[in-house]
């Protein structure tokens, strides 16, 4: 029985690095002084009495580099839209043309883009505790195969394996989130 015990190393790496795409939409939503479509992702809209995302309710597009606009589809919904943006917490301050929403984005001060540093360091912390956490559930899967008669040499061997890929997945966090600060940090 132990000597085909076998850790589901794929699954582990697989379940890393969901948490490590995870990481890469909660940064994406962060603003960076750059205009972004994603930066709108966690933005609901109140739509026909169930709370909706933004890009169901209108196209989304990015025309500049400081600009993102919002062509709504439906005219009874542009209020809504405009209320849904102004009480998100992006500090943006829609402007209306119609149908079309109109989003210029600020420059970021040198106090803000530190807050969203700080921000980037607090996600990119979440999904290191998430790869954590799957380490340890790989590394208890090998101590109870241990107690039914795994040996010494193979419980090593698939301990060090899954430490590879935690210090892997790992590295990419760390990778991830020293880019997306640059880019914060970037005036």
């Amino acid at each position: 029985m132990s000597d085909d015990f076998e850790l589901d190393t794929d699954d582990l790496e697989r379940r890393m690095a969901g948490a490590i795409a995870n990481l890469r939409t909660e940064l994406a939503s962060l603003r960076t002084g750059r205009a972004s479509g994603s930066m709108l992702e966690p933005v609901m809209v109140d739509a026909y009495g169930a709370m909706t995302p933004i890009n169901q309710v209108g196209t989304v597009n990015v025309p500049e580099p400081r600009m993102v606009t919002i062509n709504v589809w439906d005219k009874g919904l542009v209020g809504k839209v405009e209320k849904a943006i102004r009480e998100s917490g992006l500090g943006i301050n829609p402007q209306l043309n119609g149908t079309i929403i109109m989003l210029p984005i600020p420059e970021l001060n040198e106090e803000r883009r530190r807050e969203l540093s700080k921000v980037a360091g607090q996600y990119a912390e979440g999904a290191r505790v998430s790869i954590r956490n799957l380490r340890k559930d790989g590394m208890d899967q090998i101590k109870k195969a241990r107690g039914d008669g795994l040996s010494e040499d193979d419980q090593k061997f698939w301990e060090s394996a899954v430490q590879e890929i935690t210090d892997a997945h790992i590295k990419t966090v760390d990778d991830t989130l020293e880019a997306k600060q640059a880019e914060i940090m970037q005036v």
